[in-house]
């Protein structure tokens, strides 16, 4: 069975952020920074990864990322801030690709 993902995905610490779901984490980061995902993240050069959650299956990752989307934004920084305070980019080590550019 395949594990889901939901991630979070910002410009800055305390900038605009991206929820989103995936069954490949490693796949959809390099889709994100090389800027092929066309849409919100790609226009507002969300490539920085804070905040990732594995989930059993793709639904209930999916049931989250519904969950996290209707989120005040002020509740997603904090669900950031506690588990990742320095809002590092979780995908930096994973990454070979630059980010593109707005």
């Amino acid at each position: 069975m395949t594990h889901g993902y939901v991630y979070i995905l910002t410009n800055k610490p305390f900038g605009t952020l991206y929820v989103g779901v995936t069954t490949d984490p490693l796949r959809r980061m390099e889709e994100h920074k090389q800027c092929v995902i066309m849409g919100f993240s790609n226009h507002y050069s969300l490539t920085n990864l804070v905040y990732l959650e594995t989930f059993p299956n793709i639904a209930e990752a999916s049931a989250r990322e519904k969950q996290l989307r209707g989120w005040r934004h002020t509740h997603k920084l904090d669900l950031v801030s506690t588990h990742n305070p320095n809002w590092v980019d979780l995908s930096q080590e994973w990454m070979v690709a630059e980010a593109c550019s707005a």
